[in-house]
């Protein structure tokens, strides 16, 4: 392993190699060299930390534990990711490509996902019913659904822990948390601050490694009671069979090619900004990013100008540089694809209005490209590419805008620009995707569920909603008579 930074399993409350000693190197984006490297789990580091979900679900250290005292833990956790929230982001940074300024950032925003999971945490309430029979006093509560798989990618991946271990641990369960193969670093120095705040042995195990030795054996574990997953739709395909070996129950966050519409009325000057940000934040690997750009045709040229203005001021750079808007993309087999879905859109009669090419550069790096498409069917537009490309295509009407918007597999996010305020409630009425932002775009908030329409995935995370989807509802029913129980055989 030589003399870089090596990263083991957290499994149990303990660090351990994998049992097969197995390990990966870890490239930083930015350079194509390898960074650190990190330990990869067996099947039995998988039966491992599985094990101790299960026991520590019924050690009366952690069942019998109150929700506010489980809610305290969190305040704690949450309290530590926002001491910690640059170091982080520097390991996010080093190990995935995504700028210092949005890692760091956003991983101090987690902190208030986790104290707004560790407020609800006792806010679960059950219900007396109001019984139609005599003598019966009848009442429901909410118990930890079990086991948790918690499945991230690298992409956002303090942001989509929070948005599953919150509620998870709010409700009372625990979680094995599996961080992806590519970019694990950070995943598993979070693991430390979940040892720090004092969660017991095997309420949160952190493991990673690939699909046969780790995602697998995890997915289709007989004693898992719960999948949340995010990450690619074949992936989740393959998550969803697994998910049959122990029907688990499952919610699913996938990818999207979302639509923003920009209507003739729109402030011209926001809506570009809008697209910016949906398609070069985040250097474009967004599950949410807005790479349909629907544009009205009498507004089309002006909005390229805009963009193309703003876009010159645009810095490529490197991710831990903080005047860099524009980092490199975590892997190169990205760059790869991008070049063939360009190369083929411009075969389809795309235009490239700049962009276009990998920059001259070591590192995973790719020029913010702009894209005018003549047709739907423009390759741009149906490929997830996860890079910083904006394919814009016009239409003439309100109905032609909606039905392109919908004609997609995927259903995650959506933006609209117009300010007809009955326009905007009539567009994202109708446009099937789980988020719609008006006038703005990849705003996020703990309070405000998110997830998909079709291919993009069902279930919900973040909002009051999340936390009851980490319980099963126990109907109780006592009987207040001072007679005994009647003979079932004597109908009355």
């Amino acid at each position: 392993m030589g003399n870089l930074p090596h990263f083991q399993l957290f499994i149990d409350g303990a660090w351990s190699e994998g049992a097969t000693s197995q390990f990966m190197t870890s490239a930083n984006p930015a350079t194509g060299q390898g960074w650190a490297t990190f330990s990869c789990a067996a099947p039995e580091d998988v039966d491992r930390a599985v094990a101790a979900a299960k026991r520590a679900l019924d050690d009366p250290q952690w069942r019998d534990m109150t929700a506010t005292a489980r809610g305290k833990l969190l305040y704690r956790l949450a309290d530590l990711v926002a001491e910690n929230a640059a170091r982080l982001g520097e390991f996010e940074t080093t190990d995935s490509g995504k700028l210092l300024a949005e890692t760091s950032a956003q991983t101090g925003y987690v902190a208030d996902y986790y104290r707004y999971f560790a407020g609800l945490a006792d806010k679960v309430e059950g219900t007396v019913l109001p019984i139609d029979k005599p003598d019966m006093h009848v009442f429901t509560t909410r118990e930890p659904i079990g086991v948790v798989a918690a499945i991230v990618p690298w992409n956002a991946q303090m942001f989509l822990t929070a948005t599953k271990l919150g509620p998870a641990l709010a409700a009372g369960c625990t979680v094995v948390l599996k961080a992806s193969e590519i970019a694990p670093a950070p995943m598993l120095e979070f693991a430390r601050l979940i040892e720090q705040a004092g969660f017991p042995a095997g309420v949160v195990s952190v493991i990673t490694g690939d699909a046969e030795n780790c995602a697998i054996p995890l997915t289709r574990h007989p004693d898992l009671d719960r999948i949340a997953f995010t990450g690619g739709p074949e992936t989740a395909r393959h998550v969803v069979r697994n998910s049959a070996e122990n029907f688990a129950v499952t919610s699913l966050e996938l990818g999207g090619k979302s639509p923003i519409l920009v209507f003739e009325d729109a402030d011209l000057d926001g809506a570009a900004n809008g697209l910016i940000a949906g398609n070069f934040g985040a250097s474009g690997q967004s599950c949410v990013a807005g790479t349909r750009g629907l544009v009205q045709r009498s507004v089309l040229q002006d909005l390229i100008g805009r963009i193309k203005e703003k876009a010159g001021a645009i810095v490529l750079g490197d991710p831990l540089e903080a005047g860099t808007h524009v980092g490199p993309l975590c892997t190169l087999a990205q760059v790869n694809k991008i070049e063939e879905t360009l190369a083929k859109s411009a075969e389809q009669g795309a235009v490239v209005h700049f962009g276009g090419q990998p920059a001259d550069r070591p590192g995973n790096y790719m020029n913010p490209t702009l894209v005018e498409c003549i047709s739907p069917e423009t390759e741009t537009l149906k490929v997830e590419m996860f890079g910083p490309v904006m394919s814009l295509l016009p239409f003439d009407t309100e109905e032609e805008a909606i039905a392109l918007a919908n004609s997609t597999v995927f259903g995650l996010g959506s933006g609209v620009f117009t300010q007809n305020l009955a326009r905007a409630y009539r567009v994202s009425k109708r446009i099937k995707s789980g988020i719609c932002w008006v006038n703005t775009y990849r705003a996020i908030s703990p309070i405000a569920p998110f997830g998909g329409f079709n291919q993009s995935g069902y279930g919900r995370e973040a909002g009051v909603e999340a936390i009851l989807d980490y319980t099963r509802t126990k109907t109780t029913w006592i009987s207040t008579s001072q007679e005994p129980m009647a003979n079932p055989f004597v109908m009355r």
